[in-house]
Order: structure tokens, then C-alpha cells, then sequence
């Protein structure tokens, strides 16, 4: 039986296993809370409590998804359980990365063969656990995934309840991608694995935030939201340190190496489909 060992198995691995379970595949995922267990459960994933003992899921994984965010020491479960890991014996592996990797481009194109010239404290933090895995031995393929929208992540309910603010800084662009297209590219990789390949998943539109916004409006038949300067916008300091980002990314390497044709080619059909889910 293929068998996926989801480590950190949260939204991404989640519509991942919505596109395996069904077709008979053993899908087991590391949880940390134990609220989350029959949920996860009754999405027919056997739910593993972490941490906790790996090793029986280890020998029976054929493929392993390793979705859990890295510190400054790297990838917590290389720094847990790391000669176990290596010692597994998996056809494929898949880190989830981002395309914070590559750092600030100025609304530049990059692509897979770009140098990683991380500019934030979480993009270097992800250059570390790529390298990490890499040294592991295992058949490990990247996947650097551009800002994640789908089912209950959306712009919808702040546009909708009027908290939403179009942040406006000339040039600015980001890249996007819904979570059912990273579900397919990750499939895609597991039926014909490459170890060692990274692999950009984003669309093919990166697009100013303020236009996303300002669509989501007019599909609900709203008025756009209030347009606010970025130097004087009241943000988080996490929200702001998105915008020390801009570059657009290139997914080529998805349509030519892996046959992807997206579902959501852009942020327009994306936003379309979870209306009409909605």
C-alpha cells in the first residue's frame, strides 16, 4: 500500500490527502493538538500525536510531506528525530518551502535557478532546512510555495465586514497559489519523483495585493476597500515585513517537468471558485 507520512499535516497536506485518500492511498499525519484527532481522523487520515514515536510510521512510509515551519536551528524534525528519519526508507520526499528563498527582487522575475539571497529572518530559516534536508540522504524534492489562499483563506470576510484596506506601495507585486494546485503539483511529484528538484508553485499572474482586493469587491458587488499609503499604514510588524518582498515567479518548471495545468491559473478564477464554494 502507498503509504504518505504527513509531518506537520495541516492545511497545505491537507487538501493534499483529499486527492489520495480517495484513491486508496494510507495517509497517517503528525498533530500537536489532540483536539484535532477526530477531525483529522474522519477526514480518513490515521492521526499521530507529536511529538511521539515516529518509528512505526517510518517504516511503512513509501512518501513523506514535510510541512512544519523551520527556527533557527532548522527543521524540527531533522532536529528530533533525524537518524530516524534517515534511516527510513521512502520512494519520495517533499519539503514545503517558499519562494521567501530568494529574497527581494524589486518586481523582478525568478525562477528555480535563481541564487537564495533571503532577505528576511524567515526566508534564511527556510535556506537553512533546505540545505539540512539536502545532507539528509533522502530522496528529497522543494517545493517553494508562493502566499496560499483557498477554502477558508481568502479576502472574502475582511471585505465583507469592511475591515479590509487596499495597502498601497508603488511596484509592489506578489506571487499566489491556490491550495488545491499545490495538492496536484505535489501529487504530480510523487508519481514521477526527481530527488533534488525544486519546484516554484505559485500562478501565473503575480499581481499588486491592492488588486486582489479590489476584484474580491467587485465579485461580491461591494465597494473597493479604502486605499491606504504603506509608509503610514498601521501594520503589524509582520503584515509590513511582507512588503519588504516584491519579485515575480516563474512556474514553468510545474507545465514543463511535471504536466501541471493549474486549476487556478490566476487570482480572478481562484477568488471566482471560492464564492461560488462559499
Amino acid at each position: 500500500m502507498k503509504t504518505l507520512l504527513s509531518l506537520g499535516h495541516g492545511y497545505t497536506a491537507r487538501a493534499l490527502a483529499r486527492r489520495l485518500v480517495p484513491q486508496g492511498w494510507r495517509v497517517i499525519g503528525t498533530v500537536r493538538d489532540s483536539k484535532k484527532l477526530a477531525e483529522v481522523r474522519a477526514e480518513g487520515v490515521e492521526p499521530l500525536m507529536w511529538p511521539g514515536d515516529l518509528a512505526p510510521a517510518l517504516a511503512v512510509a513509501s512518501h513523506i510531506l514535510v510541512s512544519a515551519a523551520p527556527d533557527d536551528a532548522g527543521d524540527p524534525f531533522l532536529a528530533a528525530v533525524g537518524p530516524e528519519l534517515r534511516q527510513a526508507k521512502p520512494d519520495w520526499v517533499g519539503y514545503l518551502s517558499t519562494t521567501g528563498v530568494y529574497g527581494d527582487h524589486q518586481g523582478g522575475w525568478v525562477d528555480e535557478t535563481t541564487a537564495l539571497t533571503p532577505s528576511s529572518k524567515r526566508g534564511e530559516q527556510r535556506v537553512l532546512a533546505e540545505s539540512q534536508w539536502q545532507a539528509s540522504g533522502l530522496p528529497v524534492h522543494y517545493f517553494r510555495l508562493a502566499g496560499i489562499y483557498g477554502p477558508g483563506r481568502g479576502p472574502f470576510a475582511k471585505v465583507k465586514d469592511g475591515t479590509a484596506r487596499r495597502i498601497i506601495k508603488p511596484g509592489q507585486v506578489f506571487s499566489r497559489i491556490h491550495v488545491d494546485d499545490i495538492a496536484q503539483v505535489l501529487e504530480a511529484s510523487m508519481m514521477q519523483p526527481n530527488p533534488g528538484t525544486a519546484y516554484n508553485v505559485c500562478d501565473d499572474d503575480p499581481a499588486p495585493p491592492e488588486d486582489v482586493l479590489s476584484h474580491a469587491a467587485h465579485l461580491l458587488g461591494l465597494p473597493e476597500p479604502p486605499a491606504v499609503d504603506f509608509e503610514t499604514a498601521d501594520m503589524t510588524p509582520m503584515a509590513r515585513s511582507f512588503y519588504s518582498e516584491s519579485k515575480r515567479v516563474r512556474n514553468s518548471r510545474i507545465k514543463d517537468k511535471l504536466g501541471v495545468r493549474l486549476l487556478y491559473p490566476t487570482y480572478r478564477e481562484g477568488l471566482a471558485a471560492l464564492l461560488s464554494e462559499a
